[in-house]
């Protein structure tokens, strides 16, 4: 997501794993992941399903966190991402976006849905 121009133009480089106290609004977060064995037909492979989570206060509106939203899934809808050896992506998909207001009436919420299928 760092490098997609795209997301860059919305949260610069405002994508984190840990997220830092003090965090300027628009930002993009990871959220929970689980991987599911997935081995078929000789080929051993896992299922990632993950989820990215935007966050945004616009003056508390939700287009903007929309938009934040719809750039992260085209940024990983079917891309055509290497991994490194001995792994191989066989596919990535957005599943689902959802947008929200947080209880603080500020803050906008995305929550963006992946699935991944990687093959050792």
């Amino acid at each position: 997501l760092v490098a997609d121009a795209g997301v860059g133009a919305l949260v610069s480089d405002r994508i984190y794993d840990n997220v830092p106290n003090g965090v300027t609004f628009p930002y993009v977060s990871f959220g929970p992941t689980q991987e599911i064995t997935d081995d078929e037909q000789c080929i051993d492979g896992e299922e990632h399903v993950f989820q990215i989570d935007v966050w945004d206060r616009s003056q508390a509106r939700l287009s903007p966190t929309k938009r934040i939203a719809g750039a992260v899934k085209a940024a990983l809808h079917d891309a055509a991402l290497t991994l490194p050896d001995p792994y191989a992506l066989a596919f990535i998909r957005v599943t689902s976006t959802r947008t929200m207001r947080d209880p603080d009436g500020i803050t906008g919420h995305g929550i963006v849905i992946v699935e991944a299928r990687v093959e050792l």
